[in-house]
């Protein structure tokens, strides 16, 4: 089953734009304290400083109320299983993007209080239904903000990875719903019963062509924890290297997932 096909889980939606404003709001918490020589500092995504990223993740959020300011398409486009197969194509321009904005806007405390103002206005009446025409396609409100869940807490990993102490907390409802949604996108990609995938304590997946299980422990099984899921999911870390790092334990001829992994580019 493609991943135009399989069926998403659903979200709750007050509960996913209550975590979107709450994450971004630590995200704007912790980028105010942090200084000079770290917004210089290099981040693991090739050639961005801390100040590009930081700079870069209010526009995923800004992006739903740009979208919102436009004219509503007449249908959808995108499933939201599909989106993580879609964001690897865009990734060049996502990039030159966000330098001009880092260099444009050198005040990153007022850039985070205008987008965070306008995102919660337009979010106010905004039902979820609403389609909005994004870069990768037209789809809902509601499901596209799932997906600014995992903008926000991959790119909060990241900057923590790369200014030492800085400790951004994560808001527990976003990091569920991207650890379960990027779960169901492995889903997705590889179809199946024979592999089971506990990403404890937010979600397990069936995935994998193969004998399907029903009862007692599963011939395969892999297990991690949420963070090193989605490090896993959008390659910044390998899986060898998770493996290694016994941050991953696999058991089963049909647990090793390197060839499914990452799922974002």
């Amino acid at each position: 089953m493609s991943p135009a096909k399989k069926r998403a889980r659903t979200y709750d939606p007050a509960r996913i734009r209550t975590a979107v404003l709450a994450q971004f709001g630590n995200v704007r918490q912790a980028v105010r304290t942090l200084t000079d020589d770290q917004l210089a500092a290099p981040t693991r995504l090739a050639g961005w400083t801390v100040r590009d990223l930081a700079a870069h993740m209010t526009t995923a959020v800004e992006t739903v109320s740009r979208n919102l300011d436009r004219d509503e398409p007449a249908k959808a486009e995108l499933t939201l299983l599909q989106w993580p197969f879609t964001t690897a194509a865009r990734a060049d321009d996502i990039a030159d993007g966000t330098r001009e904005l880092a260099a444009a806007d050198r005040d990153l405390d007022a850039l985070y209080a205008r987008t965070e103002e306008r995102l919660a206005e337009r979010l106010a009446d905004a039902p979820g239904d609403r389609l909005l025409a994004t870069r990768t396609g037209a789809m809902t409100l509601a499901d596209y903000l799932v997906t600014r869940t995992v903008e926000l807490v991959v790119h909060s990993d990241d900057l923590n990875a790369a200014v030492p102490g800085l400790d951004l907390p994560y808001d527990r409802q976003a990091l569920a719903a991207c650890t379960r949604f990027l779960a169901d996108a492995l889903a997705a990609r590889a179809p199946g019963g024979s592999t089971e995938v506990r990403i404890p304590p937010y979600a397990v997946v069936q995935c994998v062509e193969g004998p399907r299980h029903t009862r007692g422990t599963p011939p395969n099984v892999v297990e991690t924890d949420p963070l090193t899921w989605i490090r896993l999911a959008t390659g910044r870390v390998t899986w060898p290297d998770a493996i290694a790092q016994a941050k991953v334990s696999a058991s089963g001829e049909r647990a090793d997932l390197s060839g499914l992994l990452p799922l974002m580019g």
